[in-house]
């Protein structure tokens, strides 16, 4: 059964740039697990107390979603994730219809 996930990104103060980078090259890899990145935004304006990037990601199971997590390309580059995402919050979410 397909699961769609809200990604809320937090960056650590001024390193807005830097998670835009990590999240550039870690989303280049769902497509390999059957995923799609649905809708990528970015907060204008606002505060650090609010999310810098929303992510809306279309995965085929929870076994895809394992996998994507257990890659090694992410795992190698988990020192700049670190260095860049203070919070993530990561919410099953499905889409609402007028019905």
């Amino acid at each position: 059964m397909p699961l769609t996930l809200c990604v809320l990104l937090y960056p650590v103060d001024g390193q807005e740039d830097q998670l835009a980078a990590y999240e550039d090259e870690v989303l280049a890899l769902i497509p390999e697990y059957g995923g799609t990145v649905l809708s990528r935004v970015r907060r204008v304006g606002g505060t650090t107390d609010q999310p810098y990037e929303v992510q809306l990601i279309e995965m085929p199971d929870q076994a895809a979603v394992d996998a994507y997590q257990a890659d090694p390309r992410r795992s190698s580059v988990a020192g700049l994730r670190d260095q860049a995402i203070a919070r993530t919050d990561v919410l099953p979410v499905a889409a609402v219809t007028g019905d």
